[in-house]
């Protein structure tokens, strides 16, 4: 496990532009510096988190952190953490749920899917910065483990 939090890639999978913008924003001024490798759909993050053979390993050694929305235009977020957490190299990857679905069931699937954590995206622009600055408090003092 690396002791540095800047290796840690955060992999951000966001269809909106807007958000995805606001989030990236909202990260850098809460003072983490970490690459931020985003992605519109689904697919194209699963081929870059899982390979070609979709097990996971091509990630080996890396240490990531995941920002998940839940509703994008090809599949599911709750596809991609199943997917995710089904890999044998990647299933201890924290995966941060940021979503505007706010359904008690939807949020109680998530954790059980191995999600740690769940924001719901205030429609609010100021809210929603907000939870994205405390968001990168919080990778700012996480440890992630590296990809077995």
């Amino acid at each position: 496990m690396s002791d540095n939090p800047n290796h840690v890639t955060i992999v951000m999978v966001e269809d909106d532009e807007g958000h995805a913008r606001l989030i990236e924003k909202n990260i850098r001024r809460a003072g983490v510096s970490n690459e931020i490798k985003a992605f519109a759909d689904g697919t194209s993050a699963l081929d870059f988190l899982l390979g070609q053979d979709r097990t996971g390993a091509n990630r080996k050694g890396e240490a990531l952190l995941i920002l998940l929305d839940l509703n994008l235009p090809d599949m599911t977020g709750i596809d991609i953490l199943k997917a995710v957490k089904g890999s044998p190299h990647l299933r201890a990857t924290p995966i941060v749920v940021l979503t505007t679905t706010d359904d008690q069931r939807e949020i109680e699937r998530c954790y059980e899917l191995g999600a740690s954590v769940y924001v719901v995206k205030p429609v609010n622009y100021e809210n929603f910065a907000n939870a994205i600055r405390q968001l990168g408090l919080f990778f700012s003092v996480i440890k992630v483990p590296e990809a077995k």
